[in-house]
């Protein structure tokens, strides 16, 4: 994009009006009261205005959000699929002092071993203009007395439609965390009386967002593959006390193993 000038010179303009009422919110103790009056009328004009900048601009940055179909994926990627949670908003928009199992909606769960289930999940809007989810999910273990924090994601029936030995899960990931935590992926597919596991180990999250990709590939099990009956990721956190995770993104996809 070539320089404009008059672009320029708006950005100068709202940097100084910018300034000046941080300037004027410093100066508020030397102001008269007539003064005052006459600067909250300005100052509630502005955060009007404002206020409706903020929430056009968030509806269309939501419109915005690539499809799942834009998103590049392996190439013969069959299947995928976003959570719930990060793609349409929640009702209630969290869980708060949840019990070790309980159901943050239809499809995730979370699973601790805190007594005082000292914890909190809430959904966010993503508004970072990298991020294509809508929303994200921030995770919140202050006061944890437990060791691990999980939260078992459900995958949909279609996950397993045709779904062979041949075939690679992946997921792949936007997280961040206040202080540095370990997190692992484990892939959990009930065969029947069985349910095969596979775990990754995914990173070391710091408080910079990370974009992680985790594949897990089927050759390993023993899966029957005339037997599938469920299919869920368990997103587990490590030694989770004093933290505050949150997922931006999850995207779980599927394609075949390349032929070597």
């Amino acid at each position: 994009m070539g320089f404009r000038p008059k672009d320029w010179v708006d950005r100068k303009l709202r940097r100084r009006a910018q300034m000046d009422w941080a300037r004027v919110s410093r100066s508020v103790p030397a102001f008269s009261l007539g003064r005052l009056r006459h600067m909250r009328g300005e100052a509630a004009i502005l955060r009007r205005d404002l206020d409706r900048f903020l929430q056009e601009s968030d509806r269309r940055i939501a419109q915005s959000r690539a499809s799942l179909d834009a998103v590049p994926l392996p190439g013969g990627t069959d299947w995928r699929w976003r959570p719930r949670f990060l793609a349409t908003r929640l009702t209630p928009t969290g869980l708060a002092m949840p019990p070790s199992g309980a159901k943050l909606n239809e499809d995730t769960a979370v699973w601790h071993d805190c007594a005082a289930a000292a914890l909190t999940l809430r959904q966010i809007q993503n508004a970072d203009a990298a991020d294509l989810a809508a929303f994200g999910l921030r995770i919140e273990s202050l006061g944890f007395t437990g060791t691990f924090l999980s939260l078992a994601i459900d995958m949909p029936p279609s996950a397993l439609a045709g779904l062979t030995r041949n075939h690679i899960i992946r997921v792949e990931t936007v997280l961040q965390a206040e202080h540095p935590v370990s997190i692992y992926g484990r892939l959990n597919i009930g065969n029947g009386p069985n349910t095969e596991e596979i775990l990754r180990h995914m990173g070391e999250m710091t408080e910079l967002a990370q974009a992680v990709v985790a594949e897990f590939d089927l050759a390993v099990t023993e899966m029957n593959e005339k037997r599938l009956d469920k299919i869920w990721l368990d997103l587990i956190v490590e030694q989770p006390e004093m933290n505050a995770i949150t997922i931006r993104e999850m995207i779980l996809s599927r394609h075949p193993r390349a032929n070597v």
